[in-house]
């Protein structure tokens, strides 16, 4: 009967003792209290060498100019504006003087009745001072033409100083006009008169620029005046030659 009254004591101890254990995991507070606890003493996490893990993306800047791979929106879609250029303009130069040297042709008209055919060259200068923009220089030409009269030679020279106005147009022309008066001089002597007399020119022409900006082509015809033998010649001259700038 003792055995049977301690088995059954045994029995209802270990009964209540579960029953206290089931109530006390249930319970808030021992959950809280107890789960705190578990965390802090929880072991950090051991990764294994032979464990491979991902790697983290590096972050790399892109300039300004460019979009990041995959953005959308304007700045994305906007090509990289270029920096700007600076032009250089060409910047023509000026030349105040200009020499010329060329051939040139007079039809001298001694007297009524009388005229002569003369070639040679003639050379001029130009100085075109700041004062008057370039439009009105002071010009000085000389000419020495020859030929044949009476199966003598002939020899025509003329040297004159004036003014002259030009005008520059686009495709590289220039047209001028000028004035000019000096004295001149006749060879041979003549039974008319003197072999020296006043002499003037009036007349222009065009300068046509070569690909070198110092150098120019002209052609120019003049009216060339003088008073010989008490009585005027008018006697047209033409000439061609090139032009030098400095």
């Amino acid at each position: 009967m003792k055995r049977v009254v301690f088995l059954a004591v045994v029995f209802l101890l270990f009964s209540f003792n579960l029953q206290a254990q089931e109530n006390s995991q249930n319970s808030p507070l021992f959950s809280s209290s107890f789960g705190n606890a578990a965390n802090q003493l929880e072991p950090p996490t051991t990764f294994s060498v032979d464990t491979p893990f991902a790697a983290t993306p590096s972050l790399h800047l892109l300039p300004s100019s460019q979009p990041a791979a995959g953005a959308s929106g304007p700045a994305a879609s906007a090509p990289a504006s270029p920096a700007p250029r600076q032009l250089v303009y060409g910047v023509m130069p000026k030349y105040d003087f200009q020499a010329y040297l060329g051939y040139t042709f007079i039809r001298f008209y001694e007297v009524p009745g009388v005229n002569v055919n003369l070639h040679g060259f003639n050379y001029s200068i130009v100085f075109y001072p700041e004062y008057f923009k370039g439009w009105i220089g002071a010009d000085g030409e000389f000419v020495a033409a020859f030929g044949t009269q009476n199966n003598e030679s002939a020899r025509f020279l003329l040297g004159m100083g004036g003014a002259r106005f030009r005008w520059s147009l686009p495709r590289g022309l220039e047209f001028w006009a000028h004035g000019l008066v000096g004295g001149s001089h006749y060879v041979p002597q003549t039974s008319y008169g003197g072999q020296g007399a006043l002499g003037y020119e009036v007349g222009g022409g065009v300068d046509i620029n070569s690909h070198n900006s110092r150098f120019a082509y002209r052609i120019s015809a003049d009216a060339v005046g003088t008073e010989y033998f008490s009585t005027y010649q008018f006697s047209p001259k033409v000439a061609v030659g090139i032009v030098y700038k400095f």
